[in-house]
This record gives C-alpha cells, structure tokens and sequence, in this order.
C-alpha cells in the first residue's frame, strides 16, 4: 500500500514539473512570437489536425486521406521534417526524442504561415508530457485571442479554434512488423536506384532496420507519448482510433471519429456567446499568484479587521476542525458580527484557501422570537442572521486490521 502511494507522490510531483516546464516554455515561445511578428498577425489556422500515432501506425498514409476529405490544400506540417538538424537525426536515429522547447517553437512558428489559414495537419505533435500541456496553454491562448478581437475589423482571421485530436493505434507486434516491412521495402527501392541510376534515394529510418531499436521506438511511444496523449481529454473529446486492418477499415474509423468530434463543437457564433465567461482552465491558472496578492493587499490595507478575522480562525474554528481530522469535512454555525463585512467573508476564505483547506460559506436568516408587544400581546421576532461554514480537507486513513 505504501509503496503505490508513493508512486503514485512521484507521478504527481512528476506532473507538476512538467506542467510548470510546458508554462515556461509556452511563455517563453509565446512571448517570442508575438514581438517578433506583432500581436495583430498572431494569425492561426481556422481548424488544426493534431495526427498522431503508434510508429508504423499510417500516419503519412492517412495525412494523404484527411486532407482529401477535408479539402486541404496546404502540405502537412512534419514534425519530423522540422527537426532536421544533426542534433535531433541522432536522437531520432536512436528511438529517442529532441528537446521539447525546439519542438514547441518551430511547430507554433510554422502554423502561422499564411497557407494554412483555413486548415492545417501537424504530424507527430504532441508527442511528450510537457508538449501536451502546451498544446493546451495554445489553445487557451487562441481563445483568449477570439474574445480579444470580436467586433474587430480582423474578427474573421481570429476564429474559434477547431482542434482536431487523431491519434491512431496499433500494438507493439504489429508497429515492429511494419517499421521492419517498411525499411525491407525503402532500402530494396534504394537499391534498384543505385543499380538502374533512375530515380532519388530515399531517406530511411535506422530504427526501420533493426528490430531492437523499432522495439525501442514503440516502447517510447508506448510510456511516453500514450500516457500523455490520454491526459488531452481535459479538454478535448476523442478516441484513439484502431489503426489494424486495412487501409479503408482505418479511414472509415477516422471518418466516424471526425463526425463524432465535429458534433461537440459549438457552432462559431453560439461560441461568441459563451466566450465571456471563462472556462474553469482560465479562472484556476494564476489563482495560486491572485491568492497571495489579495492577502498581502488584506494585511496592508486592512490589517486590523484581517487579525480578527485570523484571531477569529485560531481561537473558535481550528479547535472544530481539529476535532473532525479523521473525516476532513466540518460545517459551522457562526453569528460573529464580523462577517456581516462582506471583506472578512472573503478573507475568511482565502486564509482557508491558502492554507489548503476548501471552506465556502452560506448564510441563512433565521426570525427568532425577541419581545411581546405591550398592547397588541403578539410575539415580535428579531432575524437572526446565521453564517453557515462548510470546511474540507484531507481526512486520516485509519488503518484496519
């Protein structure tokens, strides 16, 4: 038990790395961009195709089908084509990876190329944990930019982004069979070109030759890319699509998944309606940062009334709550003359907040009877105003047994 917690610590402190590396990146990148091309042309496509998939899955074959079916006229973007430099051959020539920050920036570059502005097909992104998050940060961003510019003049060359997520599968057997097929079949044609002098050699994969290295290939799709591909469905709907079978059982599949993807997107002017109101991504990303600023700003400038609301927690809550540890969850009444000052409500909260504790509050008004009017002998009720408190946090596992 305690070594799958522990694990389980790792992943999570894994994550959180990684998710603070992709807002470095992306920010960095981001930043880069804009000076360098001005904020009004931070153009993108109208809708993006993320392909991605096991090796040997069909990814260049099935570029080819989506951009008939989708009438796309602009060449794919190959992830692997943008990584050309020796550095990344050696990484790729070993079943490895280049660097995520290189990636990142020449993917987002290459998309605002002019000839993808009605539709684009990026090949092998995101492959890695920090790529996938920053897919995510762009996606973000591109909303924030349709808000930004609605009712503009430029309105049109800032629509809604459509992201497209493919991602095709097949087993570790059967992306070794055709990794290993398809290097047999690059280096015979190789061959007939040297020997009939007709034609142009074409480049292959060291890891299409040998099976170790194919095997290595896989397996890094596998543990890496697999893993972090699956955490996109925070904010996007797809199914990994079976890539088995023949080539038209495959684009039948993608067919449906398109339809399937297509049918959750809102409509552009039904998207106009709701963007004023932040998605739950937007509202939580500098919520740590905004929490600290307000405390400090309630210490500054309101201390008196912040001290009593803290003397307050210290002397007559934390006792409550320390009593309720085991099940992490405690409700309090209070009728404290303090909290009809809606700034120590909200300083309450966020001095649980900051804490790591989740408190929210309610209030209820109660007519208790106070006094009997002399002449008329009738009950006169007062209100009783009540502050409800509900407080949660993580409870003690006792063990059993």
């Amino acid at each position: 038990m305690s070594s799958n917690k522990s694990e389980k610590k790792v992943t999570a402190n894994t994550l959180d790395l990684e998710v603070k590396d992709a807002q470095f990146i992306f920010e960095t990148v981001w930043n880069s961009l804009r000076n360098e091309y001005g904020q009004n042309n931070l153009q993108f496509p109208k809708e993006i195709f993320w392909l991605n998939g096991a090796p040997g899955a069909g990814k260049g074959t099935q570029t080819s089908f989506i951009m008939r079916f989708r009438d796309l006229t602009a060449p794919p973007i190959l992830v692997s084509e943008l990584l050309d430099s020796p550095e990344a051959n050696r990484l790729k020539d070993a079943g490895m990876m280049a660097g995520d920050r290189e990636v990142i920036e020449l993917v987002i570059s290459k998309l605002l190329d002019p000839v993808y502005q009605s539709g684009a097909i990026v090949d092998g992104f995101p492959r890695t944990q920090v790529q996938v998050e920053c897919l995510k940060l762009l996606y973000i961003k591109l909303m924030e930019l349709r808000n930004s510019y609605i009712n503009a003049k430029v309105e049109q060359y800032y629509n809604k982004p459509i992201f497209h997520i493919i991602v095709l599968f097949v087993d570790e057997a059967e992306s070794v069979r055709r990794q290993l097929y398809r290097g047999k079949l690059t280096y015979e044609f190789n061959q007939q070109v040297k020997e009939t002098g007709v034609g142009e050699e074409v480049n292959i994969r060291k890891t299409d030759l040998d099976e170790i290295t194919a095997r290595n290939r896989y397996r890094t799709f596998k543990e890496i890319t697999y893993q972090s591909l699956k955490s996109l469905r925070v904010l996007f709907h797809y199914h990994f699509v079976n890539a088995h079978g023949s080539e038209e059982a495959v684009q039948e599949r993608i067919v449906e998944e398109l339809k399937y993807q297509s049918s959750l997107e809102l409509d552009q002017s039904t998207y106009d309606r709701l963007s004023p109101i932040p998605i739950a991504s937007q509202i939580v990303r500098h919520a740590r940062q905004e929490l600290i600023d307000r405390l400090d700003f309630y210490e500054k400038n309101h201390s008196g009334l912040f001290k009593n609301v803290v003397d307050l927690v210290k002397g007559k809550f934390l006792p409550i709550i320390l009593r309720h540890s085991i099940s992490g969850f405690a409700v309090i009444n209070s009728e404290e003359e303090v909290f009809n000052d809606d700034l120590a409500l909200a300083m309450f909260i966020d001095i649980f907040s900051e804490r790591g504790y989740r408190a929210t509050v309610d209030l209820r008004k109660v007519e208790v009877p106070d006094r009997i009017d002399p002449e008329t002998y009738t009950i006169i009720n007062r209100v009783k105003v009540v502050y409800r408190f509900r407080i949660t946090f993580p409870g003690c596992e006792i063990r059993r047994g």
